[in-house]
């Protein structure tokens, strides 16, 4: 068989699967964030932190509580770190620096879960599985609850309550996330994955020297960090290590893990708005672009340039053998256009157009399929947005299901979409403009370039992926992408949320004979135009300073 087949065939596997669970799992989640009963664990969960789950808040209160549960956990996995070298199972290993104990919290509270550092020297069992898993979990949730939040606000009229966040964030984790992350690590441990406690020991020589590595809860927190699309490994190779992702079967159900929710979530919002219709026009847009990047990701990568190359079968540098280019390629797209940002190859050694594809994906918002919670958020604002161009078109107020988009809903969708972009290209400017972050690159050029700017593209897109290359661990590179993680998650959300109490305000229109119909292909074409123009061109000029100019080169 060869590598092409290989890949399409794992390519034809993956939407079987993902087929098969879409709708049970799309329908489970749907009636999980809208039951009114609570499990018994879940009533112990809202009496010690003092919550009443059967409260409807406003979206204010919504905010208030998703900033000040996400302010404990950067505060308290800050102050882990800071301690790590008084604490037991450190495994000896000291206290992390200020700067990167900073960037390390916000990365995992923002779902980003950017590494500046060397997992398996630097982080002990405690650090790891308390602070760094914890996150994986609740983090996720929180992106899940802000998007159930803006679904009521188009389900609901006359009112602008949109649930309650503490039963969203209880029951997203305790009903969804723990029980999948379950199955996916027994998955992970039959097939080959590690899950222990085990110290530091020799494992043997290597070219003169001698080489150590540590075990840990490798397979728990892997099945966490793939489903939660979070992307932070237990070890600095990520999933290209053989602890984490051990054969090709391993490496193709990760990234069914990366996948899995964030398409059928397009489900549950079918569900919810009472129009399965409208939650297949979301998933066939989301679909168009991810099945459209693989395909091209596996072009440029099997594309062959001379003897080297067809020997191996394609650009292999940079990737696993285990894998080859079709499992790299589906991995690559699957982990950068959602906010996974998991790796099991290099991006950085990619074709100059396969590492733009790569930053591409994150720059569209990653939104197809996009992180869990956040992708389909992400989505239903360029779903506005291109309501709001239709009505342009044919001169009458827009209306997306039932609600009219006015100057308050396309003010905030406004606000949405440009807040990343704004994060990505200043903070890129300022770190090309000035001497010292330039002494990070291993590259000059345009590849050097590209270093920089997929760095600051992944954090203020809460993906956490490195180009490879760039040395992040410094005090500017620390502080400027924590700061970008921090605000590229929770400026949207405050967005988010004004619009889903204002959507929820309203009173529903009735269909006309004039209205879009947003549950025809013609409408979906139309919302892939909008991702592709309203995003993609922002970033052009940047792109064809770095990837575009590397590879046409």
């Amino acid at each position: 068989m060869g590598p092409v087949l290989a890949g399409v065939l794992q390519l034809l596997a993956l939407i079987g699967a993902l087929a098969i669970v879409h709708v049970p799992l799309g329908n489970y989640m749907a009636k999980v964030y809208s039951t009114d009963k609570h499990w018994r664990v879940e009533k112990w969960i809202y009496k010690g932190i003092g919550a009443n789950p059967d409260t409807e808040m406003r979206w204010t209160a919504y905010l208030r509580g998703v900033l000040a549960f996400s302010a404990i956990g950067v505060l308290f996995l800050y102050l882990l770190q800071r301690l790590q070298g008084v604490l037991p199972g450190s495994l000896g290993f000291a206290a992390i620096d200020p700067d990167q104990a900073f960037n390390t919290a916000v990365s995992f509270v923002a779902n980003t879960n950017w590494q500046s550092y060397y997992g398996e020297q630097a982080m002990g069992h405690v650090v790891q599985t308390g602070g760094l898993a914890v996150q994986n979990f609740v983090s996720a949730a929180v992106g899940m609850a802000v998007a159930v939040a803006l679904v009521r606000g188009f389900a609901r009229s006359r009112t602008g309550d949109l649930g309650n966040f503490w039963a969203d964030l209880v029951r997203g984790t305790v009903r969804i996330l723990v029980p999948l992350a379950f199955i996916g690590a027994v998955v992970l441990v039959s097939l080959g994955a590690i899950q222990n406690f085990s110290g530091i020991h020799e494992v043997g020589q290597f070219m003169g020297g001698t080489q150590e590595w540590n075990g840990g809860a490798v397979a728990s927190q892997e099945a966490i960090k793939e489903l939660g699309t979070n992307g932070g490994g237990y070890f600095n190779a990520n999933s290209a290590h053989p602890f984490e992702n051990p054969t090709p079967f391993t490496n193709l159900f990760e990234i069914f893990l990366i996948l899995v929710i964030p398409f059928s979530l397009t489900r549950t919002f079918g569900v919810l708005v009472g129009s399965v219709k409208q939650g297949y026009a979301i998933l066939a847009t989301m679909a168009t672009i991810w099945i459209s990047f693989v395909g091209l990701m596996m072009w440029t990568e099997f594309a062959h340039h001379g003897p080297a190359f067809d020997i191996a079968g394609g650009a292999m540098e940079g990737k696993e053998l285990r894998f080859g280019i079709g499992g790299s390629s589906i991995f690559a797209v699957s982990t950068t256009l959602t906010s996974t940002g998991a790796v099991d190859s290099f991006h950085s050694s990619f074709t100059g157009l396969g590492g733009g594809i790569t930053m591409l994906g994150m720059m569209l918002g990653e939104i197809a399929p996009g992180g869990v919670g956040s992708g389909l958020y992400g989505m239903l604002i360029l779903a506005i947005i291109a309501v709001f161009i239709a009505g342009l078109m044919v001169g009458r107020t827009p209306e997306y299901l039932g609600k009219k988009i006015g100057t308050r809903e396309i003010k905030l969708a406004a606000l949405y979409i440009l807040v990343t972009p704004a994060l990505v290209l200043v903070f890129t400017a300022i770190a090309m403009a000035l001497p010292t972050p330039g002494n990070s690159m291993t590259n000059s050029g345009a590849h050097g370039f590209s270093e920089i700017l997929y760095a600051y593209t992944s954090a203020a897109n809460n993906n956490g992926s490195a180009f490879a290359g760039l040395n992040a661990d410094t005090q500017w590179f620390n502080s400027t992408l924590g700061i970008a993680m921090l605000l590229g998650r929770f400026v949207p959300m405050v967005f988010i949320l004004a619009l889903a109490g204002s959507l929820a305000e309203q009173k529903p229109v009735p269909a006309t004979a004039g209205t879009l119909r947003t549950d025809k292909p013609l409408y979906t074409g139309l919302l892939v135009g909008t991702v592709i123009i309203i995003t993609g061109l922002t970033y052009f000029p940047a792109l064809a300073l770095g990837p575009l100019a590397e590879g046409l080169a």
